[in-house]
């Protein structure tokens, strides 16, 4: 049998430290606790997780800081878990590094799914050369997308953005990664050119593209791609 998933908890709260032990230990994971920024930073490099749940605020330090830090040398999953809600602390923290971002009180089936989605990310250390989700396929490749073996007419635009979605498949990107991504660094603030391609991208590979499935909206932040 192998070794359970570590998953590291830093969080001052005892009431969430207690929750998360519950939820998570029987849920087959292994738990380990820090109460500060300075016990998680040393936790970390020692114990190496598999995954990290930050909150943002810690007595010692601002968590911002703390996930700055981490991400200097760790390269695995970190989720932020926190009662800051606010567009501007989400996206920093993502654009910091963070994998995902949930706000308390919240719901413990909605944190093992995001934990299950960073996990498999992670452990995927190849992109699969062909991915297929409903009744689309993406060869990579060859750079073909199609819908019941209907090839899909994307331009080279709609392509590079259904591309950098599809291969970070439930992470939260933030509108100025991919602006960034797919039209450069002078575009970082062109909103509305993501706005657009996103609804053309939706029309071509949503069922319903004002009810969307794949291509989910995080509302003031960015976007999610989800393979249902």
């Amino acid at each position: 049998m192998s070794n359970p998933l570590e998953i590291l908890i830093i969080d001052d709260e005892v009431q969430i430290r207690k929750l998360l032990e519950i939820t998570l230990d029987s849920n087959g994971y292994k738990t380990f606790f820090a109460v500060n920024a300075k016990e998680g930073l040393s936790l970390a490099a020692n114990h190496q997780p598999d995954l990290i749940i930050l909150d943002l605020g810690l007595p010692d330090e601002d968590g911002q800081l703390v996930l700055k830090r981490l991400r200097e040398w760790y390269k695995k999953p970190i989720i932020i878990l926190t009662v800051k809600n606010t567009e501007e602390e989400i996206v920093k923290a993502l654009d910091n590094g963070a994998n995902d971002y949930l706000t308390k009180p919240f719901r413990t089936q909605e944190l093992l799914a995001r934990i299950r989605t960073a996990l498999r990310n992670t452990n995927e250390s190849t992109i699969e050369p062909i991915i297929e989700f409903g009744d689309i396929s993406i060869d990579f490749t060859s750079r073909i997308v199609k819908q019941k073996d209907e090839i899909l007419k994307l331009t080279t635009t709609e392509y590079n953005l259904l591309s950098i979605l599809v291969k970070n498949e439930g992470r939260v990107l933030t509108h100025q990664y991919l602006l960034k991504e797919v039209w450069g660094n002078s575009y970082s603030d062109q909103t509305q050119y993501l706005r657009v391609f996103v609804a053309q991208l939706r029309k071509k590979i949503e069922a319903d593209s004002n009810h969307p499935k794949f291509i989910i909206t995080e509302s003031g932040v960015g976007y999610r791609f989800n393979t249902g």
